[in-house]
């Protein structure tokens, strides 16, 4: 290499020194990660022993600029599991390529988390679905026009052409139907469809991606779940149907709505995690 090519470090690198970052900072080795979408960033608030790191502070880790995300990583405790929370995320529509919105999953790689549970705001397309629901994924179709593990592969990493046939764990999902029952909580499984954004969708996409198979819409986690799934990370996520998509129910769609949904659902969300968390952190053992 030339002497006067500045050097740059690896994914792989960088996301080993902002792990060591964080190990610095905490106590508690999470086993689990959860990252909070839209309006439910409130729930690491209720994490026991917590420890709260903005990511501007961790190094490489990128910042959202998101209304109703936070921007902060808290380690703490859930019914006696240790836990790391993502208060937010960041988006391919903020203008972040897919590998620098997915470089937080490669750091809970090098932090050794083995399973993730991702939420996120969406927009109900099925007919059985209603505002201030839960959808468990089941499976996802991917409208975002790339992938965040496109171009060279690190076999530190994960294999080159990763399996994809099971993204969210059948016994994660089975765990999560069965708590919110058992909480009384409305709640199905279903196809996310994830869209590049910020606009939302029209009627006409809608009715599109109803035809295709989507139950739910949304602007993220499909990116975060591949490359967990990439690095061997058993994932979990769950949808709230914070809006019914555009051209259902007639009335135009504002994240105003998005972000009052999502603070109307955290309780019944966090007595379903509270509960959830123990029985996926038993499977990992």
């Amino acid at each position: 290499m030339n002497s006067s090519t500045p050097f740059q470090q690896d994914d792989y690198s960088q996301a080993g020194e902002a792990a060591d970052f964080i190990r610095g900072k905490i106590k508690l080795q999470p086993r689990i990660v959860l990252v909070l979408g839209s309006g439910l960033g409130g729930f690491a608030d209720e994490l026991d022993e917590k420890t709260v790191i903005p990511y501007s502070q961790i190094p490489h880790f990128p910042v959202t600029s998101a209304i109703g995300h936070a921007g902060n990583l808290v380690v703490g405790k859930i019914s006696d599991i240790p836990v790391a929370a993502m208060q937010g995320r960041v988006h391919y529509y903020e203008g972040h390529s897919l590998q620098r919105v997915t470089f937080p999953m490669r750091v809970f790689v090098r932090l050794g988390i083995k399973a993730a549970l991702l939420t996120n705001a969406a927009g109900g397309i099925s007919s059985q679905l209603k505002q201030g629901c839960l959808v468990v994924l089941k499976d996802h179709i991917n409208l975002q026009g790339g992938n965040p593990l496109i171009g060279p592969n690190d076999e530190r990493f994960g294999l080159r052409f990763s399996d994809m046939t099971e993204a969210y764990a059948m016994d994660f999902r089975r765990m999560a139907l069965e708590e919110a029952r058992r909480h009384g909580i409305d709640i199905f499984e279903g196809v996310y469809a994830v869209v590049s954004g910020p606009s939302y969708e029209t009627p006409a996409e809608i009715r599109f991606l109803r035809t295709i198979g989507a139950d739910v819409v949304g602007m993220s986690t499909v990116p975060e779940v591949i490359v967990a799934r990439h690095s061997g990370i058993k994932v979990l996520a769950i949808s709230c149907v914070t809006n019914l998509a555009a051209g259902i129910s007639g009335q135009p769609i504002n994240h105003l709505e998005v972000l009052e949904t999502g603070e109307r659902v955290r309780r019944q969300f966090v007595g379903l995690l509270k509960t959830l968390v123990p029985r996926m952190a038993a499977s990992l053992e």
